[in-house]
């Protein structure tokens, strides 16, 4: 994994409207997979296309998506080629011209094709990649999945070896002529807070708001990484379900 390696270049990945809104870092990339929870999957289902969202994670160079084993649209994305996309809403831009009304935006689109992950340590391993995506520290804390439970989920793996990024940023970009307008202009910034935490009505007396929920309730969605490589989590599972 290279922060610094530039992003492949395809007939697919190349942006041919607005292209100085294209990144060209794969650390580009990376921070918009890693600030996000829900992906895209777009697969072509018996022929026709199929737009599925689902939860991932990103370890390296590879990102995971989950979901029900007997979910039809994901099997069907094994050993098929599949889009994802991955995008953020950062603003209205609210321009004097309806026509140049737009968003701020950060937005991920990755080309390639899709392996079911199999093998119970990986898939669990790949599993932990997504929980800690949505909520670093909740793997660790939670109990860990049944074979049961495994077997109900299924895991879609897809390399991020060919992608795009476009992000926009920045106030309206108006007709000369329209500057002078009595118009308002600007930007309404859009930012996902969570709110403060719920414990279930059920919980059981005693039992307080563990840390990794408290570092996360009352603050604005951010990119977090957590520390554990997938590497390491199949080391540690090859001795608990070895």
């Amino acid at each position: 994994m290279n922060d610094d390696l530039p992003l492949s270049t395809t007939e697919r990945t190349t942006l041919h409207r607005l292209s100085e809104r294209g990144k060209a870092d794969r650390a580009d990339l990376y921070a918009v997979l890693d600030a996000g929870f829900v992906c895209h999957l777009g697969v072509v289902v018996d022929g026709y296309p199929v737009v599925l969202p689902t939860g991932y994670g990103r370890d390296g160079d590879t990102l995971y998506l989950h979901g029900s084993s007997g979910n039809h649209a994901l099997r069907a994305a094994d050993s098929r080629e599949v889009c994802v996309t991955v995008t953020h809403l950062d603003g209205l831009v609210c321009a004097r011209s309806v026509f140049n009304h737009s968003m701020n935006y950060r937005s991920a689109a990755i080309f390639g094709t899709a392996r079911m992950v199999t093998g119970d340590e990986r898939r669990l391993a790949a599993l932990r990649v997504v929980t800690e995506q949505i909520l670093p520290g909740r793997w660790d804390y939670a109990r860990q999945p049944t074979r049961k439970e495994l077997a109900a989920t299924a895991v879609l793996e897809v390399p991020l070896a060919e992608a795009s990024v476009k992000v926009r940023t920045g106030p309206p970009h108006d007709e000369p002529e329209d500057y002078d307008l009595d118009v308002w202009a600007g930007v309404l910034p859009a930012q996902v807070v969570f709110g403060a935490a719920e414990p279930d009505p059920d919980l059981r007396a005693g039992l307080e708001v563990p840390d990794h929920i408290s570092a996360t309730a009352g603050h604005p969605l951010r990119g977090r990484r957590s520390s554990r490589s997938l590497e390491s989590d199949l080391e540690r599972l090859t001795r608990l379900w070895g």
